[in-house]
């Protein structure tokens, strides 16, 4: 990561993380409008504890977070760079930060959902080593969605 870039651990009260997951969602419905109203119950902002953000300049541009979906398994959700910081890694640093936090806390595999059409996404867990996976509950029986899963 260049080092204009800084990346912090926070909640998702942070007032930067509403405002990069406002842009996520602006994305992903003009990307998806067909799936809208079908993903919109599972696209709440819930309250989590375990949330990064990148930094440039002091300028919001990048968040992530994880949820706990069991005893040993965390979810990456919310992952999200903006346009212009696209193709710098941060993505990657994000996913890294995220799973070794997880590891601090006691997890061991981390799970994923992303959409068919996220083929840069698919291609950077793919080299951060994670394999698609069935699809898990909500997204059993869901055409678009594509699950991924790693031991960490």
């Amino acid at each position: 990561m260049e080092n204009n870039f800084k990346i912090i651990r926070t909640t998702s009260e942070h007032p930067d993380f509403a405002v990069l997951v406002a842009l996520l969602d602006k994305s992903l419905w003009a990307a998806y409008p067909e799936l809208a109203s079908d993903y919109w119950g599972n696209n709440i902002l819930e309250i989590n504890p375990n949330v990064v953000i990148v930094y440039s300049d002091n300028k919001a541009v990048s968040c992530s977070c994880f949820k706990k979906k069991d005893n040993t398994t965390i979810e990456i959700k919310r992952m999200f760079v903006a346009d212009a910081y696209r193709g710098n890694g941060l993505a990657l640093v994000m996913l890294e930060e995220l799973e070794s936090w997880a590891t601090d806390l006691g997890f061991t595999r981390s799970v994923l959902e992303t959409l068919y059409k996220q083929e840069a996404a698919m291609k950077m867990y793919a080299k951060a080593g994670y394999e698609n996976i069935d699809n898990y509950p909500p997204y059993v029986g869901r055409t678009a969605s594509i699950c991924m899963g790693k031991n960490i």
